[in-house]
């Protein structure tokens, strides 16, 4: 097997690792300031020191272990973690005791964040953007009257509604929180809440905000924003 060989095939590897161990961490399974070693990765997954190498330096770089040459690997605390990584939401998610509040600080950034980003949007989008959002609108009302036989299309089309928005406010660090923030719809979709309706029957507010936002109505824009999340937050998983 050549070298290059070795390291397409060591990818899965590093992913299986890197799900296993990172979602025991993020859900408790491995406590905060429990030890283990690489050799301890080596053995339990059969892989070799390289690759649960690799999956340590992940794991450091998402906050969740720190490594020592004489202790190996500690688990640290939530405090250190890189909370906003979307592995780590992913996982949080995927927990039936981690996804709860999950959901809920989720939410609680989208509430600060998105109706700031929509009364932003009315007023500095451009013309294209704003067409844009109010398209997006429009074709989640087609998908509401007559539903796609495409699996997910109704969630992918509100996911790039709600992202839109976060682009178009021109505040680059909402931008890049999009796709973390945006999270807590596709967790809803995935696991299923009880009206199993990401968007809670409100169609018809996303169209009245893409409308704000087209004509540069700040405040209804922010309000809107605000009222479909109250609404939206209120369909728990």
């Amino acid at each position: 097997m050549t070298t290059s060989t070795r390291a397409v095939a060591a990818v899965p590897l590093l992913s299986h690792v890197l799900d296993e161990i990172g979602a025991e961490i993020v859900t408790g399974v491995i406590k905060t300031d429990q030890r283990f070693t690489l050799q301890d990765i080596s053995v339990r997954f059969g892989i070799s020191r390289t690759v649960a190498r690799e999956a340590m330096r992940a794991l450091e770089q998402m906050g969740l272990v720190m490594s020592s040459r004489r202790v190996g690997l500690t688990v640290l605390p939530m405090s250190e973690w890189n909370v906003f990584d979307q592995q780590v939401i992913n996982w949080r998610l995927a927990g039936e005791k981690s996804r709860g509040p999950q959901l809920h600080s989720l939410n609680q950034v989208r509430l600060a964040i998105e109706p700031l980003a929509a009364r932003l949007a009315a007023s500095t989008a451009s013309e294209e953007q704003r067409g844009e959002i109010l398209d997006l609108a429009l074709r989640l009302h087609e998908l509401e009257v007559s539903p796609s036989h495409r699996v997910g299309e109704e969630l992918a089309t509100d996911l790039r509604f709600h992202a839109s928005i976060l682009y178009a406010s021109g505040n680059e660090m909402f931008a890049a929180l999009a796709p973390s923030l945006l999270a807590m719809l596709k967790g809803k979709s995935v696991y299923g809440s009880r009206k199993r309706d990401p968007m809670s029957g409100t169609v018809d507010l996303h169209i009245e905000l893409a409308e704000a936002i087209r004509d540069g109505e700040t405040a209804q824009a922010e309000r809107l924003a605000r009222e479909i999340l109250d609404e939206t937050s209120s369909t728990s998983i």
